[in-house]
Order: C-alpha cells, then structure tokens, then sequence
C-alpha cells in the first residue's frame, strides 16, 4: 500500500517543484527559490533528531568491553539521527539552512544546536574515535563525504559562530580527508554500488569541499582517480535501475561526478558513449521516479532519497553541457519529474525516512551540488 502524504508534505512539493507533461518537447521551467518557509519545514526534521539518541544503528568494531558505550559517549558529537552518517548531514542541513535564512524561526534552534554539537570536546573525542583500532573503514567514504561538506559549509558561512565551529571541526576534518587520501590510491575498481560506498557520489561530494577548503592535494588526487576510474567508460545499463533498495543511481552518478573534471564540449563527447539513449526530444518517460511501498521499511524507502539524487544528479549534468545540447530539455523534465516524486515523500511522517530525507532535500533545493555560479 503507498503511504499516503501529509498536507505539509505537498506544500513542500508544491513550493519547491513544478509539474510538467512528461512528452513535453519544450525545456522544462525552472523550479521556483527556496523560501523561508519550505526552509523551516526542512529545518524541522533536523532539529527533531540530531540529539536524538534512539533508535540507533552504529557501524562499531569493538576492540574490548572498554568500546561498549552507548552512541553518546561513542561519537558525542554525531550520535542522532539513527546513525552517525545521518547525523552529520543533519548538521550539515542546519548549518546550510541557518547560514542562508539567518533570520528565520527556526535559524535560532538550529545555531543552538549546533553550538551544542560541535564543541571542542565532542570533536576530539570523534577524532580519537575515528582513528581507534579496526575502524579504516568506517563510514568511508559516504559519512566522511558529509563530514567535509559540513566543514566546506561552515568554511564559506561568514559569522563569528561558524569561524569557532569550523575551528572546532578542522582537526576532524583533516582526520578525513587524510583518511580518504590514504584509501582513493588503492582502489582497483569503481564502487557501483546505489547505496553508501558509491565513490561517484562521494567523490562528487569530497571534490567539492576540497576545492572549498582549499585542500589542492585532495582535491587534484581525487581528479586523478576520476580519470582513471571513470573517462574509459561506456553504454552504462540505467535500464537495469534501480535496485530495489537504491538511494543513489549508479550511472547518473557516475555522470555527475565525470561532469565535475571535464569542460563542457569534452563532457557533452563522454556523455555520448556513456548514456547514449538520452533522449533529444524533451521526453522524461525515459527514466521513471521509484516507487516506494512501504515507507516504515527502512531499506525499501531509500528509493524516496533515489528520486532526491537523481534529480539533482540530472540537473548536474545538465548545467554542464554546452548551452545548446538537444539533450538539456529532456535532463531537466525528467529532473523536475524526480523533484516533484521526491519532495512529495519529505514528510517526517515515519522516521525510516524522516531521518535524513531532508538532507537530500536540501542539497537538491539549494543547488549545492550545482557549478558554483548556479547555486542559490
């Protein structure tokens, strides 16, 4: 049975979205701005589970009963929201929302929660937690991508609150991205997976705040590795998405993180062989949105967060093609047609989804991930 959507959910949709034909042959309109009110709703689903311990799935290797602690004393920075990945993108979301609506109801609680999140101490005990023995894999590279898109967002919030957080966070931060320059030499192989190790997804995420930060030697690694885990590419089977248990698409992913490192004439040449079947008619019955049927189901609704990302994933590749490319209309309904699916299921309704939906939400409404020019 399709769970019904509250009224606050289709608001959101309404606000943040527009309906389209899906045989429309004219370029799709731009969604309408992000306002302080659709803001505050998202805000809301935040501020309701960062410190909210319970329930909570943790990724811990225990190394002896000293390691047996409850998830506040683990990671007391980042122990809400259901699990230590969802818990930094729900700072991130505050931090995204409250620097853009400073004045906002809800951008007091949100500084407030920060301010009791990201305190010196609480860091230092996640750099030590991070770094504690038998943890190399942990939460490599999804988590650790949120991680430095929080400390990007802070790096670029001009307020004297956020200049002590991203002081507070830099040595963690730093933990990462060393962690990630010491794993991306090694890979073999891309992670294609449409779940948490995708390295598309992470590294579009990581290459992003590393140019940000200003962390030139992570940033040209991660441009390497692209290169040579992606350019040779080809034929990429999205007929065969989604896995029923995807948030992440495998294929659009790989074309957003490519878009990343490409001008757009060579990106336009790549993209080509890669997803030839895009359509140059302005369709979106190409590509339909997922469906979820049980949104208590905790692994079955990823496929809400799917519709988020494969939105924001669409305009990506879109706004890094040469103006003229036939291919852009098509993109951007089938973009607007995953928004409207995706904000629909942002409610909070049940906290499978509620947890980190609206991060998804976020970075999709306010173009984060969206050349620089372009964003919000």
């Amino acid at each position: 049975m399709i769970a019904r959507r509250t009224v606050a959910a289709v608001v959101l949709a309404g606000a943040l979205s527009l309906p389209f034909s899906l045989s429309a042959a004219e370029p799709a309109s731009p969604p309408p701005a992000l306002d302080a009110a659709a803001a505050d709703r998202l805000a809301r689903l935040a501020l309701a589970c960062v410190h909210k311990e319970y329930p909570n799935k943790i990724a811990h290797v225990l190394s002896g009963d000293a390691d047996v602690k409850p998830p506040r004393e683990l990671t007391p920075a980042f122990y809400g929201c259901f699990d230590w990945h969802s818990a930094v993108h729900g700072h991130w979301l505050l931090a995204r929302l409250a620097r853009r609506f400073p004045e906002a109801p809800f951008a007091d609680a949100a500084r407030a929660a920060l301010d009791r999140s990201l305190t010196p101490e609480n860091l230092a005990a996640e750099v030590r937690y991070l770094q504690g023995e038998g943890r190399a894999t942990f939460e490599r590279p999804y988590g650790l991508a949120w991680l430095l898109q929080l400390a990007a967002e802070l790096h670029e919030w001009d307020a004297p609150q956020a200049r002590r957080w991203s002081a507070a966070l830099a040595p963690l931060a730093q933990a990462a991205a060393e962690r990630i320059r010491t794993w991306a030499p090694k890979l073999s192989f891309p992670i294609r997976t449409g779940e948490h190790n995708q390295t598309a997804f992470g590294f579009g995420l990581l290459l992003d705040s590393a140019r940000i930060l200003g962390d030139a030697t992570t940033a040209a690694l991660l441009e390497a590795r692209i290169r040579d885990l992606y350019l040779k590419d080809r034929e990429c089977p999205i007929h065969y998405e989604p896995s029923g248990e995807d948030f992440l698409s495998p294929c659009l992913g790989e074309a957003d993180v490519v878009r990343r490192i490409l001008p757009p004439a060579a990106f336009a040449t790549w993209l080509s062989g890669f997803l030839p079947q895009l359509p140059r008619d302005g369709r979106a019955d190409w590509l339909a949105p997922g469906v979820v049927t049980d949104p208590t189901d905790g692994k079955l609704a990823h496929l809400d967060g799917l519709n988020l990302s494969r939105a924001w994933m669409l305009e990506g590749i879109a706004a890094s093609l040469p103006k003229a490319d036939p291919r852009i209309p098509a993109l951007q309904a089938t973009a607007n047609l995953h928004r409207t699916s995706g904000l629909r299921a942002v409610t909070g309704e049940h906290y499978e989804g509620g947890h980190w939906l609206g991060s998804f939400a976020t970075y999709l409404v306010t173009g984060r991930g969206l050349p620089l020019l372009m964003q919000e």
